[in-house]
C-alpha cells in the first residue's frame, strides 16, 4: 500500500497547498506518507471548505475548497501534502440552501466538525472547554503494539458484566494514581479480578461535552455527567485519559483494552446512536446538521425534529447513510480499539422507520447482526426507547442480539421485596424468562438479567429509600423514574436502628444470590457489591460529585457484602447447570424445575411465599452431576419447605442460607440429614445435590 500512495502526487494547487483527489472511500482524515488525505460527503451542500487551525487559534489559518473536479458523487477527498499532523486541527464549512421545512440547514457561517472525527480537540481538561467557536478534529496516528493480545472470547453464558463510569469508578479511590481515568481503572484490574467478574461495561466513552446545558443548583454545579450525549462516534472522550495525547488519542484507551484482555477480562461499550448533542431547533451546530441534515435526524413534514430519545432528536438510523455510517464506526471500535461488545442505548430507535414507525426488519439491526468483522462481537440492546416503544422480547433479533431484561428487574424487585403476587413471574425470570425469550428462536443467551444499572437506585439504595430523592438535580423532584420497586424496610434514608440496617443487607445479599443463580446474563452496577450509594437520587446524570463517585471507603465498612458477592460469582462460575451449559444429568432429572413450598410446583398461587428453581446437568469437566436449588422465601415469616427427593448417593447441601445471621454462605456446604429445610424470614437458601461439594474450593 505504501509503494502505491508513493505514487499519489499534487495536481493541483489549493491556499498555496499542493493538493490532488484523495481517497474516495476513506473517511475522515487518514495520514499517508508524504500528504494528509481528507474526505467527507454531504448529498445537499454547494460546496465544501476544509479549515485548518494552529492549536489554539480561534481563526483558520487556511481555507481549502475542495475543487468542483475533486467530488465524485456525494464525496469530498482531497490530499493535501505537505502538512505535519502535530501542528493542525481542522474542520469543514459547507454552503447550500437553507429551508427549515424541508430539513435544509447549510451555513457558510458554521464551523463543523468531521463526522468520522477520530479525535476532538477542546475537551482534554475534563470540565474545562477550551474552544467557544466550533469542535475541531484532530488526524490521529494510528501506531498502538497489541503485541500478541487475545481477545478473551468468553461465552455468554459465562460472563459477569460489571457497569461503570469511567469517571465515578475511580475519582473518590485514595489507592489510585490517576483517579477518574482509562489509567485509574486500569490499577484497578486487580480489585476486578479478585471479585471475579469478566466483562465491563464502560458508559460513553465517545466524545461528548460535559458542559452541555451546565446549570447551578443550591450554589452547586450540575452537569453532563454520563455522557449520553455524543459529540463524535469515532472519538475517544479525551478528558478521561490522564495525560494529553496530541495526536494519539485513544492510545491510554487502548493500553485499558489490552490490559483487561491480558486479564481475562472483556470490554464492552455502552453506545448511543439514538441521538446527538446537537439537540432540537435550539441546539447547537456541531456536525451532522451542517452536513446532511435532513438525511441524518428524524424530521417532522414540517422539518422539525422527532424527539424518540427524550434528548430532543432521533438519529434517522435506517436511511443508508446514517445506516453505513453506524456500521462503519462499530467496525473501527472492534478492529482499531479490539472492543468485545456493545450496548445500544435505547436501541428500539435503531428499529424506527423515517416516519418514526417501528420496522419489522430494521436494515440497520439486520447489517449489524450478519456484519462479518461483529460476529464475534456482543450486540445487547437496550430494547425500549422514549417514544413509548418497549421491545424487550420482541426486539428484532435476527437470532442474533441479546437484551437488557427489563421484566427481570421489575418482577424481580416486586417478588424480593415481599410482592408475593408476582411469584409466577419471578420464577421464570431466574429460569430465563423462556416465556418471552423463545429458545428455539432466541438460543439461550438472549436474555442480560440485572436488578440495578446506571439509571436508577443503587442496590443499597433499593432497600434504603421507598421514593426517589433527586432534588439536587434542580428539577423540584419530577426528573426520574417513580416505578422503582423499592423498599425502605421500615426507615427512608439512613438510620441506626440494627434491626432496620441487618434485614437491609439479608435483601441485599437475597438480591446477589438470585441474580447468580439465574439464567442468563448477570449484570450489576459498580459498587453495589459494596452498598454504595446515591443517597436516593435515582437519576444522578447531571451530579460529578459523591452522589455519583464509588465510595470506596464502604468496601471495608460492607466487606461482609463484598465477600458474598465474590463467593456467589465464584458459584456461579462453578455450577455450569445454571447457566445451561451442560448435558443431561444421568438421572433422568428435567434441565429447570419449579418448586414452591412443596416440590414439583407447576403454577404459583397469588400468595405465593417461596419460590424455587432447580437446575441440573451432567458436569464433564468435574466428572459429576451439576444440581442446583435456588429458594427464595419473599414472605415476612419463616416457612418450612420440603425438597425434592435426590436419586441416590446424591444428597442436600447448603451452600448459601442468608436467614443464619453471621454464615450466610459456606465454603464447606452443610449436608442436610433430611428433604425439608426451614427458610427463614425474607431469606434465600442455594442449595446443591451432590455426594460431596467440593468445587468451589478446588477453584479458588
Amino acid at each position: 500500500m505504501n509503494d502505491e500512495l508513493q505514487k499519489w502526487i499534487p495536481t493541483d494547487e489549493v491556499a498555496g497547498f499542493q493538493v490532488c483527489p484523495g481517497l474516495y472511500g476513506n473517511y475522515g482524515a487518514t495520514v499517508l506518507q508524504t500528504a494528509v488525505n481528507f474526505t467527507v460527503h454531504s448529498k445537499g451542500a454547494a460546496f465544501c471548505e476544509l479549515l485548518l487551525f494552529h492549536r489554539t487559534e480561534e481563526e483558520p489559518y487556511a481555507v481549502l475548497r475542495f475543487p468542483e473536479h475533486f467530488k465524485i458523487g456525494d464525496v469530498y477527498s482531497m490530499m493535501v501534502f505537505g502538512l505535519d499532523i502535530g501542528e493542525f486541527e481542522y474542520a469543514y464549512r459547507l454552503g447550500g440552501v437553507w429551508d427549515r421545512e424541508q430539513g435544509l440547514l447549510f451555513d457558510e457561517n458554521h464551523i463543523l466538525l468531521d463526522p468520522y472525527a477520530k479525535a476532538v480537540t477542546g475537551q482534554s481538561v475534563w470540565g474545562k472547554k477550551v474552544n467557544e467557536k466550533g469542535y475541531r478534529a484532530r488526524v490521529v496516528r494510528n501506531d498502538f503494539f497489541w503485541g500478541k493480545e487475545r481477545q478473551p472470547k468468553v461465552p455468554m453464558d459465562e460472563l459477569i458484566i460489571y457497569e461503570m463510569h469511567v469517571r465515578g469508578f475511580t475519582k473518590m479511590a485514595e489507592d489510585v494514581e490517576h483517579p477518574g481515568t482509562f489509567a485509574g481503572i486500569k490499577e484497578k484490574i486487580p480489585y476486578l479480578k479478585d471479585l471475579g467478574v469478566n466483562a465491563v461495561e464502560l458508559m460513553p466513552i465517545f466524545e461528548f461535552d460535559e458542559l452541555r446545558e451546565r446549570r447551578m443548583v443550591n450554589d452547586r454545579q450540575v452537569i453532563n455527567y454520563w455522557g449520553y450525549n455524543t459529540v463524535a462516534f469515532f472519538a475517544p472522550n479525551t478528558s478521561y485519559a490522564a495525560s494529553k495525547e496530541y495526536n494519539r488519542e485513544g492510545m491510554e484507551l487502548k493500553d485499558l483494552v489490552l490490559a483487561l484482555h491480558e486479564n481475562g477480562i472483556e470490554v464492552i461499550l455502552d453506545v448511543v446512536f439514538n441521538h446527538t448533542a446537537e439537540g432540537n431547533e435550539e441546539g447547537p451546530f456541531i456536525s451532522f446538521k451542517g452536513f446532511d441534515n435532513n438525511i441524518y435526524y428524524l424530521l417532522t413534514p414540517d422539518g422539525h425534529y422527532y424527539n424518540f430519545s427524550g434528548c430532543g432528536n432521533t438519529l434517522n438510523c435506517n436511511h443508508p447513510v446514517v445506516r453505513r455510517m453506524i456500521q462503519e464506526c462499530l467496525r473501527y471500535w472492534v478492529s482499531d480499539y479490539h472492543i468485545d461488545g456493545f450496548r445500544f442505548d435505547l436501541a428500539s430507535i435503531l428499529g424506527r422507520n423515517e416516519d418514526g414507525s417501528p420496522m419489522e426488519r430494521p436494515p440497520l439491526v439486520e447489517s449489524l447482526a450478519y456484519d462479518s468483522l461483529l460476529s464475534g462481537t456482543r450486540l445487547i440492546a437496550e430494547a425500549w426507547d422514549a417514544g413509548g416503544l418497549y421491545q424487550v422480547g420482541q426486539f428484532p433479533a435476527f437470532c442474533r442480539w441479546s437484551e437488557w431484561n427489563g421484566k427481570y428487574r421489575d418482577d424481580l424487585r416486586e417478588y424480593l421485596k415481599g410482592g408475593l403476587w408476582s411469584a409466577q413471574a419471578a420464577a421464570m425470570r431466574i429460569a430465563g424468562s423462556t416465556d418471552i425469550y423463545k429458545p428455539k428462536i432466541r438460543g439461550k443467551n438472549a436474555s442480560v438479567n440485572f436488578l440495578t444499572c446506571h439509571d436508577g437506585f443503587t442496590l443499597y439504595d433499593l432497600y434504603s429509600y421507598n421514593w426517589k430523592h433527586n432534588e439536587a438535580n434542580g428539577w423540584e423532584n419530577r426528573d426520574g423514574s417513580d416505578d422503582n420497586r423499592s423498599w425502605n424496610c421500615g426507615e427512608e434514608g439512613e438510620t441506626d436502628d440494627p434491626q432496620v440496617n441487618a434485614l437491609r443487607m439479608r435483601l441485599i445479599k437475597n438480591a446477589c444470590a438470585v441474580l447468580m443463580c439465574s439464567r442468563g446474563t448477570p449484570m450489576f452496577y459498580a459498587g453495589d457489591e459494596f452498598c454504595n450509594t446515591q443517597y436516593g437520587n435515582n437519576n444522578a446524570y447531571c451530579q460529578d460529585n459523591e452522589i455519583s463517585w464509588i465510595d470506596w471507603s464502604r468496601l471495608e465498612t460492607h466487606r461482609d457484602v463484598y465477600e458474598f458477592f465474590r463467593f456467589m460469582i465464584h458459584f456461579r462460575k462453578s455450577h455450569k447447570s445454571i447457566s445451561g451449559n451442560l448435558g443431561s444429568n444421568r438421572f433422568g432429572l428435567p434441565e429447570i424445575s419449579f418448586h414452591g413450598e412443596n416440590p414439583w410446583v407447576e403454577n404459583f398461587g397469588q400468595e405465593a411465599k417461596v419460590t424455587a428453581v432447580m437446575f441440573t446437568g451432567y458436569d464433564e469437566d468435574n466428572g459429576r452431576d451439576d444440581i442446583v436449588y435456588l429458594l427464595v422465601n419473599a414472605f415476612w415469616e419463616p416457612v418450612s419447605v420440603r425438597l425434592p427427593e435426590l436419586p441416590r448417593p446424591l444428597l442436600w447441601h447448603v451452600s448459601v442460607n442468608t436467614g443464619e445471621i453471621g454464615s450466610e454462605w459456606k465454603k464447606q456446604p452443610v449436608r442436610l440429614d433430611s428433604d425439608s429445610i426451614l427458610a427463614g424470614p425474607r431469606s434465600v437458601i442455594v442449595l446443591t445435590g451432590c455426594e460431596f461439594c467440593s468445587v468451589y474450593e478446588r477453584n479458588q
